[in-house]
């Protein structure tokens, strides 16, 4: 994945474009990031025209570059919700632009995003492999009862859809087994919290998606998923959207 601020070609219908006065600002604050950094992007948000909380803040919080570094100071300073996404090829902080129908849309410089439902990957958009669309069936869906409640083994079916290539009605069966606690440390915070591995495989291929989830209330704090087979995404809260999504 390359979310250094190289745009990629959209893979289907490109919702950002549903609201195009809010990416006109998105991109007037990032001419400005490689000069200053996230005081000068934010600055220039303002100044570019008001900022509504319900429009997308495409803004990468991070500048130019192959990693990023974000501290509690940093992401107290945003407004905005953040998520960190770490790939085989680089690593970002996407804003919150758009929450809608349980959906949340993560928006990152050009045209990657990535979509998330109650923790869930769901689908991505601008990256060099996407994840088109997703549905599970064959029991009720743990992500939406919440993982906290998963207290052995279980089974569904997911159906995938993949780009490029078209690769879509990908059947993989799957088992969401609890592990044990581990301390994950975020912003300099220890966090005790439940691993759960999801394994999925299919005549597509096999993988491991895996999960650190808040045993009082299910929330995933950190997770490992695969957009397409050979891709991993990991995502990491940084400052977490806790609101009902809808």
């Amino acid at each position: 994945m390359t979310l250094t601020g190289l745009p990629f070609p959209l893979a289907g219908p490109t919702l950002i474009l549903s609201w195009p006065e809010a990416r006109q600002r998105a991109l007037c604050a990032l001419r400005l990031v490689a000069l200053g950094g996230l005081v000068l992007a934010l600055a220039a948000l303002a100044a570019c025209s008001p900022v509504s909380s319900g429009s997308v803040e495409a803004v990468r919080l991070a500048v130019h570059g192959e990693t990023v570094h974000p501290t509690p100071e940093s992401v107290a300073a945003s407004p905005y919700f953040q998520l960190q996404a770490n790939g085989p090829d680089g690593e970002a902080i996407l804003v919150l632009g758009k929450v809608e129908d349980g959906r949340l849309g993560w928006y990152g410089q050009g045209d990657d995003i990535v979509f998330t439902r109650d923790g869930q990957l769901i689908k991505t958009v601008g990256l060099p492999q996407n994840l088109d669309g997703l549905s599970i069936t064959g029991g009720k869906n743990p992500f939406e009862t919440g993982l906290q409640h998963v207290t052995s083994p279980i089974t569904y079916t997911r159906t995938m859809d993949w780009s490029p290539g078209y690769r879509y009605g990908n059947a993989m069966q799957a088992t969401l087994t609890p592990g044990g606690m581990d301390t994950v440390e975020i912003l300099g915070t220890r966090r005790s919290l439940r691993r759960y591995d999801e394994h999925l495989s299919g005549p597509a291929g096999s993988f491991t998606n895996r999960y650190w989830v808040d045993p009082a209330d299910g929330f995933i704090w950190k997770s490992r998923q695969y957009v397409a087979p050979g891709f991993p995404l990991e995502l990491i809260q940084l400052r977490p959207y806790t609101g009902k999504a809808s």
